[in-house]
């Protein structure tokens, strides 16, 4: 007696149905995860889809690839056999899934549960991977064959906006003018030594014969001001020694950043950066820069400012202070199976988690 019956017709040709029924990899993606378990059979996590109590057992009884494959399935005491049938069609392929229980029984509830499982994984999910699928193969450009619907042709990237722009410019210059001071103040010479006074005692002397030679020759007696002039010290003040300038280091600012994927669709994920502020010093201009995989499009961001060239995507935002942190999110449309970046940097050193 037939339990269950499911089918739906696609516009994909049969191999590739096969490919997503049987590929491991594709079949987590639009239905459950399978695993290898004891020899000759597989493990089909199933627990958290409706209909299913717990992981199904999954014996292979016949495989004729493209067109049939036929399982035993263990569940919760209970055994089943599955059917699933791809046949070709003037469109596509039809995709038919039959259940039979050949020991133990189903509640109705449950029974009717699991064909609407069934029924919504094939024409929802199985489509879309389909699609996916299709959308690597075929120049959509040339109206190739294969695509359940029409994708969106994704536009070229919007340049950024006059007020980000500006914003960009404005703390480009900041940089370097701040740069440059930091540069002349490290090659500038310190402040030049004061040339120390003579000795006073060193001086010459002025003598009774040097006053005035009349005077001398005429009088023996040593005159006054020569006496006042050699015993006084000279009024000449001793310079005092320059005092030598003490370097102040500035504050450090250490920036690390950390990197996580925080949700995944069949078309792009959501990537996550957080920036720690580790220094002792406010990070007033940072810069992050993702590398996405080939083809893949930012198209949104949040807590940040962006701007994507090619694979590179540069992110910028608000500044952080000293001991805290930062988080922007950004949605990425990627049609590629992995869902995080290639690279992830902050002023050239890698972030955390990639």
């Amino acid at each position: 007696m037939i339990e269950i019956d499911a089918q739906v017709d696609v516009s994909h040709p049969a191999d590739r149905v096969w490919r997503a029924l049987t590929d491991p990899g594709l079949l987590a993606r639009w239905f459950a995860e399978v695993v290898a378990g004891e020899p000759g059979w597989l493990l089909l996590h199933t627990a958290q889809l409706p209909g299913f109590d717990a992981t199904v057992e999954l014996e292979v009884i016949d495989y004729r690839a493209p067109e049939l494959l036929v399982v035993r399935c263990q569940e919760s005491g209970r055994r089943s056999r599955l059917t699933c049938a791809v046949t070709p069609t003037a469109e596509g392929s039809r995709v038919a899934v039959r259940e039979e229980l050949e020991h133990g029984s189903w509640p109705p509830d449950q029974g009717a549960s699991r064909e609407k499982c069934y029924q919504q994984a094939l024409s929802g999910r199985l489509q879309a991977i389909l699609d996916w699928l299709a959308f690597q193969q075929v120049d959509l450009r040339r109206g190739g064959f294969g695509m359940t619907a029409e994708l969106p042709v994704v536009e070229p990237v919007a340049p950024a906006s006059a007020g980000r722009r500006r914003g960009v410019l404005i703390g480009a210059l900041v940089a370097a003018v701040l740069a440059t001071g930091a540069a002349v103040w490290a090659v500038a010479p310190g402040e030049p030594e004061r040339a120390a006074a003579p000795d006073p005692t060193l001086l010459p002397t002025a003598t009774a014969d040097e006053a005035g030679s009349s005077r001398a020759t005429a009088s023996s007696r040593p005159s006054r001001s020569a006496t006042t002039t050699s015993a006084r010290p000279s009024a000449t003040p001793t310079a005092k020694p320059s005092p030598t300038p003490t370097s102040v280091a500035p504050p450090v600012a250490v920036l690390a950043a950390r990197y996580k994927t925080v949700s995944t669709r069949l078309l792009g994920y959501t990537g996550e950066v957080v920036l720690d502020n580790r220094g002792s010093a406010l990070v007033k201009d940072w810069r992050v820069v993702v590398t996405l995989a080939q083809g893949g499009l930012v198209v949104d961001a949040h807590g940040a400012d962006w701007r994507q060239d090619g694979q590179a995507v540069t992110f910028t935002g608000r500044s952080v202070p000293a001991g805290q942190s930062r988080t922007f999110t950004f949605d990425v449309r990627d049609a590629s199976p992995t869902k995080e970046p290639e690279s992830c940097a902050v002023g050239g050193s890698p972030c955390a988690g990639l």
